[in-house]
């Protein structure tokens, strides 16, 4: 259908980069869909430079990971489909309430400003950067036993070390501190969005029932937060942890979230 978008730009979060999402490129480029998938500022280079060279990974602020982004967008034809993975939701969100997409996808969504709720399994997954305030000036990565809990804790083993080895980069410390700290501060902080606005694209939030660093009561409650007159829909995928774009059976999420994409899109 001529209408339909044919582009899809794919948001990735911490800790990895566009490469988590490597297979979906490739399978919806299957699909006859033009694929995008910006990195942050800086992160052009691959994987094993930014290990390298954390100092980038350190300069990144939220303002300049979405002005990088709307400059890719504003850049299209015509309004494409916006799917974001993890701190990608946060960004995916902010992008929809700007005015881009047709259509967003929220998968294991970090929360945008005002959902505050805290689960234990969220609080030991981010332990290891929330642990000092020193690290708000630091990169801060995931050893192996770490990123099994955060984010492949149903994984076979072998898969665990090898997602690891392949997407595994350290996090910006301060950009983390910032989302615990926005609730606290006066005046609207980096991931606010407005929740009433009735011009924003619809909206699917999407988690996996195991999923200890955003599990799915962070999905529901940043989803009843919005009181717009626009769609806003959550879904669970049964056995799922965080890393959903790289964990078996992956292809059936990414079929049936773009079937409701399209379903949707404006």
């Amino acid at each position: 259908m001529p209408d339909q978008p044919d582009t899809i730009v794919l948001v990735h979060g911490f800790w990895v980069t566009p490469r988590s999402w490597e297979h979906w490129v490739a399978h919806y480029e299957g699909k006859g869909y033009r694929v995008l998938a910006p990195g942050y500022p800086g992160f052009e280079i691959e994987v094993e430079g930014l290990r390298a060279s954390p100092e980038i990974i350190v300069a990144v602020t939220v303002p300049a990971i979405i002005a990088k982004l709307e400059s890719v967008l504003a850049e299209l034809d015509s309004p494409p489909i916006i799917i974001g993975h993890s701190a990608g939701g946060a960004f995916t969100q902010i992008l929809l309430d700007h005015g881009y997409g047709a259509a967003g996808v929220a998968m294991s969504s970090a929360p945008t400003e005002g959902v505050r709720v805290v689960p234990a399994s969220q609080v030991r997954s981010t332990f290891p950067v929330l642990k000092s305030p020193a690290n708000r000036h630091k990169a801060v990565g995931l050893d192996l036993d770490q990123w099994r809990y955060a984010f492949t804790n149903t994984f076979p083993e072998d898969e665990v070390v090898a997602t690891h080895e392949r997407y595994h980069i350290p996090a910006n410390g301060g950009i983390l501190w910032g989302s615990v700290l926005a609730n606290f501060q006066p005046g609207h902080q980096d991931t606010w969005v407005d929740y009433k606005n009735d011009k924003r694209a619809p909206l699917l939030f999407v988690s996996g029932s195991e999923d200890h660093i955003m599990p799915p009561s962070v999905q529901r409650s940043n989803a009843k937060h919005y009181k717009s007159d626009t769609v806003t829909e959550t879904r669970e995928y049964e056995g799922f942890a965080h890393l959903l774009p790289a964990q078996q059976g992956w292809q059936t999420i990414a079929d049936e979230v773009l079937e409701w994409a399209v379903a949707h899109a404006r």
